[in-house]
């Protein structure tokens, strides 16, 4: 029994910080958490790429160790090497998925067409860093700034700050701020569709009305 325990020890201290790369990878994006098995298959992928990692940081800190030794190799010292490199994988995936980094130089290459981002929705307001104007279900339309948006077109809400409505009077797009109000929270179950404005603000102090 005490074999089968310091088997199972090792073998856990072995994948961990591969789960622990992917809880990192998805607590960081808003890429849907697949189901039990393709997460567990992702995580002995990033097990893999600590592992191989790890290989090279013990041969170059052993070098190192030559000169100027802090501590000796062990399982210990493994184990936060392996823990540290997990971290950082975790974070270095999270942030080239949250900036199309990986696609981008792949597209360029010709090699795919895809994007890093969950989906269209998500591309959309990553690359469009703007003022937008919400057409609700009711035919009315509120402008304002994205402060937050939902990841997901079905579910979640829109904080937009500066809000407005846009009316027609005289056949004129017509704006009418919401005076007294700092954001507004809205429901996406409530927007038909989202119009993504110029970037007319970047030369200018003020918002430019409708």
């Amino acid at each position: 029994m005490g074999t089968i325990a310091n088997e199972t020890i090792a073998l856990a201290q072995y994948l961990l910080p591969g789960f622990l790369a992917a809880w990192i990878f998805y607590g960081l994006t808003s890429h849907p958490k697949p189901d039990q098995f393709e997460r567990v298959i992702q995580a002995l992928i990033f097990t893999l790429i600590t592992q191989a990692i790890v290989f090279f940081e013990k041969f170059a800190l052993l070098w190192v160790g030559q000169s100027w030794s802090i501590m000796p190799w062990n399982s210990d010292s493994e184990l936060v090497c392996a823990t540290i490199t997990a971290v950082l994988i975790g974070g270095i995936f999270a942030y080239f998925a949250n900036h199309d980094g990986f696609h981008r130089f792949a597209r360029r290459a010709g090699i795919t067409r895809e994007t890093s981002f969950p989906s269209e929705w998500f591309g959309a307001f990553s690359k469009n860093v703007t003022y937008i104007v919400l057409h609700l279900k009711d035919d009315r339309r509120l402008y304002g700034w994205p402060i937050e948006w939902p990841s997901d077109p079905k579910r979640g809400q829109f904080i937009l700050s500066q809000p407005s409505w846009l009316i027609q009077e005289d056949g004129k797009t017509v704006e009418k701020p919401i005076t007294g109000v700092e954001s507004v929270l809205l429901s996406v179950e409530d927007v038909k569709w989202v119009e993504f404005l110029d970037k007319f603000w970047e030369n200018h102090d003020e918002p430019k009305s409708s």
